[in-house]
């Protein structure tokens, strides 16, 4: 800066007025083009960092999803095994003549096995509810983010409604008719002092119980339905976890 203030000096002491404002045009040029270099390599620093930002936001995310899908799978496959178990319980209500009941019938008919699905929410919450959200650059994935909490929201509700139906109307229906050891006994136990002095079940008793038929019908609706909710959500899962795939590629 001394020299610059030198050269500057010297022009004017010579009068050269021409020649020093073109070196002071000169000189403020070169300190602008110094602020925008400056500038600019600020600014890649920054893109840098929120690069590194967004690709752990990704990274944490398709973990999640994957397990989700994981999840998913097996939910839709114990949906569909519900459902032919329930249908199975029905052609037994519906038939004219009822024997006697198979095993595999009975076990059918008393069957409460269910386990809701708990997806996980971590993650994308915490996309949605903090500044991680402004790290997102894909519009895309922006407006996909946005919108999964609402249909993890919309599935747990469900399963709620599911569970609800089971423990509060189903299993109470069943043991007002069925003795608890029987469903013990089906578990291989050395129960058969406990079954001579057990109360009698009455499959056929349940079976033409409108509680229970109305409890089946109504658990067979929404099993139905949550079938179809989780393929939904497993095609939408997966939207998201390709487009993931893709910014974590790129």
């Amino acid at each position: 800066m001394r020299i610059f203030r030198k050269i500057r000096k010297n022009l004017l002491i010579l009068g050269k007025i021409k020649n020093y404002l073109l070196y002071a045009l000169g000189e403020i040029l070169l300190i602008v083009i110094g602020v925008l270099i400056a500038w600019k390599i600020n600014n890649l620093n920054e893109l840098r960092k929120n690069r590194i930002v967004e690709l752990k936001i990704y990274q944490s995310l398709n973990e999640e999803l994957n397990s989700n899908l994981i999840l998913l799978d097996a939910s839709i496959a114990s949906y569909t095994k519900n459902t032919l178990a329930i249908e199975k319980t029905m052609d037994i209500i519906v038939q004219e003549e009822k024997n006697e009941l198979a095993l595999d019938d009975k076990l059918s008919i008393i069957n409460v096995d269910y386990k809701a699905t708990k997806l996980h929410n971590g993650a994308i919450n915490s996309v949605n509810t903090t500044n991680k959200f402004e790290f997102i650059e894909s519009t895309v994935l922006k407006d996909l983010i946005a919108a999964y909490p609402n249909e993890l929201d919309s599935f747990e509700s469900q399963e709620t409604k599911i569970e609800n139906i089971i423990v509060n109307r189903l299993q109470p229906a069943i043991e007002k008719h069925i003795s608890l050891i029987d469903i013990l006994t089906n578990r291989e136990l050395k129960s058969n002092k406990i079954q001579r002095f057990s109360g009698q079940s009455n499959y056929f008793s349940l079976l033409t119980s409108r509680e229970y038929q109305n409890c089946l019908v109504d658990r067979l609706l929404q099993t139905e339905i949550q079938l179809k909710n989780a393929v939904n959500l497993r095609d939408k899962t997966q939207t998201i976890a390709s487009n993931l795939h893709k910014e974590l590629k790129d």
